[in-house]
């Protein structure tokens, strides 16, 4: 684990904080935070929340066989893992010297204390009995974890269920939940565990003491008490760490405290579990989607106004009565050449004009169109523009002239016409023609 180091600023003020008796989330020197517990859809799946530290307990069963020196008794597993999504600073695929201790811990509390009934879950002395695997993971970090994952480890123990089982010789039989109810835990008692925070503040022996000290506390302190203690005020366990001496009033006095707090903690847990079993019974909503708090965006949430719509039709009736009638028009077709038609006034016309590459072609071309206005030849086909009088008919310079006829609805018309009737009738059109004939043979 690589925690970036507090810079000497930070730990002024964080130290500073401490002997004026002042925590940074304004609780006073003993208290604790908030603790929210949920439970999901399964049994034996729970979410603890101690402050923003979040730990997400599940409980699983199998059936194994026993020890070879207790053929009688089952197996409790605990495991508890600490991933990058909790904290930067956790290495993931190792195993840090905190997580180490931490499974420790958590073993010596409830293992060791013998809060479950671990002779209860022997089905067959020697051969079949169940494993109880607790699976702790760390959500978010911010302090305490041993704390939040004891309480998350008990609760999700008290609310785990178990299949039923029976024996008939040498056959065992486990029945679904649907078959038969699933059968809780035997638990004698629920220990959890309380830290306490020491600041020696240049003083051999400590003088400031904090309850339940968030991620910037532990950062600063000079050593660490847990206890784990049960509602009877049985202790099930204790561990200093730190290097620190304690003195024996200084231990007696973190006891007395432990016992208030493990006394508020247990009476929420069975809280808690007695509200979601009868929640389940009732039928009602449960999981963790029903006990999240729901948190919606609201900046584009617009005020719902109430909308009469008992007299819609009336008022649309006088609305349309009330209104002008539109003004009828009828489109009368517009014939400019034999064999077009225009409905409407329509856009400018721009079909005689020159496309981009047609101009190119022709500038850049050695042939030469000339541009001839009204042209009639002798077939009887007046050629003219179409909607305007500058458009322009190009003419090519072979011996047969091609007239055209641009529709909008068909292809374009080719009308091939001797241009010997044409000749004569306009002989000043053609000079231009033998003007460029002759300087083309020139050149």
């Amino acid at each position: 684990m690589k925690e970036t180091p507090l810079s000497n600023c930070e730990r002024r003020f964080l130290l500073r904080a401490i002997e004026e008796k002042k925590r940074l989330d304004g609780r006073q020197t003993y208290d604790y935070r908030n603790i929210r517990i949920s439970f999901g859809t399964d049994y034996g799946c729970c979410i603890v929340e101690l402050g923003k530290t979040r730990v997400l307990g599940q409980v699983s069963c199998e059936l194994v066989s026993p020890k070879l020196n207790r053929a009688t008794e089952g197996i409790l597993f605990f495991n508890l893992e600490l991933s990058q999504m909790a904290a930067p600073a956790f290495e993931p695929g190792r195993q840090s010297d905190l997580l180490v201790k931490l499974n420790r811990l958590m073993e010596r509390c409830l293992r060791n204390s013998k809060c479950i009934d671990t002779e209860s879950l022997c089905v067959v002395a020697g051969e079949k009995v169940w494993q109880i695997r607790v699976d702790l993971h760390l959500l978010n970090h911010d302090g305490n974890i041993i704390d939040a994952a004891s309480i998350a480890a008990i609760v999700a123990l008290c609310h785990f269920r178990r299949p039923d089982v029976s024996v008939q010789g040498d056959e065992v039989t486990l029945y679904t939940p649907e078959e038969r109810d699933p059968v809780p835990l035997s638990i004698h008692h629920m220990p959890i565990c309380v830290s306490f925070a020491f600041f020696q503040q240049g003083d051999p022996n400590p003088t400031y003491l904090l309850v339940d000290p968030n991620e910037r506390e532990e950062r600063v302190m000079d050593g660490l008490l847990v206890i784990a203690m049960n509602k009877h005020r049985e202790i099930c366990t204790i561990q200093s760490s730190g290097g620190i001496m304690l003195l024996k009033d200084q231990v007696l006095r973190c006891s007395k405290i432990a016992g208030v707090k493990v006394a508020e903690i247990t009476e929420l847990i069975l809280k808690a579990l007695e509200n979601d079993q009868k929640v389940r019974k009732e039928g009602g909503k449960f999981g963790f989607a029903e006990s999240i708090a729901n948190q919606r965006i609201t900046a584009f949430k617009m005020e719902k106004a109430p909308i009469d719509t008992s007299d819609v039709e009336e008022k649309a009736e006088e609305i349309i009565a009330e209104a002008e009638p539109p003004s009828e028009v009828v489109s009368t077709p517009v014939l400019w050449t034999p064999g077009t038609a225009q409905i409407g006034e329509g856009v400018e016309n721009s079909w005689g004009d020159l496309e981009d590459s047609e101009k190119e072609d022709d500038e850049g071309g050695g042939d030469q169109a000339i541009i001839l206005d009204g042209i009639k030849m002798d077939t009887g086909v007046e050629v003219s523009d179409i909607g305007s009088q500058d458009a322009p008919i190009i003419l090519s310079d072979s011996e047969e002239e091609e007239m055209i006829i641009l529709e909008p609805d068909k292809n374009p018309k080719k009308i091939r016409t001797q241009t010997t009737s044409a000749k004569q009738e306009k002989a000043p059109s053609k000079k231009p023609v033998k003007r460029r004939k002759k300087k083309r043979a020139a050149n």
